[in-house]
């Protein structure tokens, strides 16, 4: 099973008026931490696209155990948690880097969908052989 983790400091930006990480960035934190996931298996969204594939997500999960602040350095750690069929489900979580606390914890589902249809299709076996590794 492949594995990434990627740092990420807290922008202002992030934060709401609590002075706490807002929770709806944190799927923007999984987004990114998948995109690495893919681009560590050798695939980019822009080449699966061009490959004629998409997956869209179709369910979020978040758990929220710990805040992140403005400033903080978190790592976002994903892999892929399970695959079958046209499914493909992305976990992450999020701790503050060096600390063992797990601050957030979650997980997105894809289906593999065709870039003209958009109906699903079975996932190419190169993707699949490489995220399992």
């Amino acid at each position: 099973m492949k594995k990434i983790a990627m740092e990420y400091r807290v922008p202002y930006a992030d934060t709401d008026q609590m002075g706490v990480v807002y929770y709806g960035n944190y799927l923007t934190l999984f987004e990114r931490a998948r995109n690495e996931l893919m681009r560590a298996c050798g695939y980019t969204y822009k080449q699966c696209e061009a490959e004629g594939w998409m997956l869209p997500v179709v369910h979020a999960e978040v758990d929220y155990r710990r805040p992140a602040k403005y400033d903080d350095l978190l790592e976002v750690t994903a892999w892929c948690r399970a695959h079958k069929g046209v499914r493909l489900e992305i976990a992450c979580e999020v701790r503050r880097k060096g600390e063992e606390d797990l601050l957030v914890s979650g997980y997105t589902r894809h289906c593999f969908v065709s870039t003209e249809t958009f109906h699903p299709i079975p996932p190419p076996e190169h993707f699949i052989s490489i995220i399992d590794q």
